[in-house]
């Protein structure tokens, strides 16, 4: 093969590398809220359901599913933002980034915990009550085990590549709007810098086990 075929063919299979790589971009960009949900949730639970480790008990192994599943769906700089309020505007970048890495832990560790309570799961997506214009939705999910069922739903919001959560009710509780009150309260004693040093020391008690 000479220099020019062979610079054809790898033009050639580069066009259609970046050809799949856009048509999956659009296929998750298209893909609706709640067949997201029902999707990325239904992978979680499949693993759960196979895996052992999980079902032993061993968190640390949900822990690191959700990260890989859930997390990337999640927009974590409007909930960071919208659970630390006015005082966002004023924090460093620095301070923003911690911020978020911190919360994001909790958020893991929190919607870790309540799959962790469920054996022989099954997931129940709720009808989506929404228009075909909406930029904003929330998507309502049971997981349904052996015993009560485990409320999870989601706020979400229209981006270019795709529907992102942007809050969650975990057992009936909105995180994003529980965790505003308490940051506003550390974040008036202590700052900002306060609150980042409050969540990393609640994470670090998490992981050792302590309450």
């Amino acid at each position: 093969m000479n220099r020019r075929s062979l610079g054809r063919l790898l033009t050639a299979t580069l066009s259609l590398a970046l050809l799949g790589s856009a048509s999956w971009v659009r296929a998750a960009a298209d893909e609706a809220p709640d067949a997201l949900i029902k999707r990325v949730s239904s992978e979680v639970l499949d693993t759960i359901r196979s895996d052992k480790a999980i079902q032993a008990g061993e968190l640390n192994r949900v822990l690191a599913l959700v990260d890989a599943k859930v997390m990337p769906n999640v927009n974590f700089t409007r909930m960071t933002a919208s659970a630390v309020g006015r005082n966002w505007r004023q924090a460093t970048p620095e301070q923003k980034k911690r911020l978020q890495d911190e919360f994001k832990t909790l958020l893991i560790r929190t919607y870790s915990g309540a799959l962790s309570q469920v054996n022989d799961q099954k997931l129940n997506v709720k009808p989506l009550r929404a228009e075909p214009t909406d930029t904003e939705v929330t998507v309502r999910t049971e997981v349904l085990g052996r015993g009560d069922p485990v409320q999870l739903d989601y706020r979400m919001e229209k981006t270019p590549t795709g529907w992102k959560i942007y809050d969650l009710n975990v057992l009936g509780v909105w995180l994003v709007e529980t965790y505003r009150t308490q940051f506003a309260q550390e974040i008036s004693a202590n700052g900002v810098d306060g609150l980042i040093a409050s969540m990393a020391q609640r994470n670090k008690n998490n992981a050792a086990g302590k309450s």
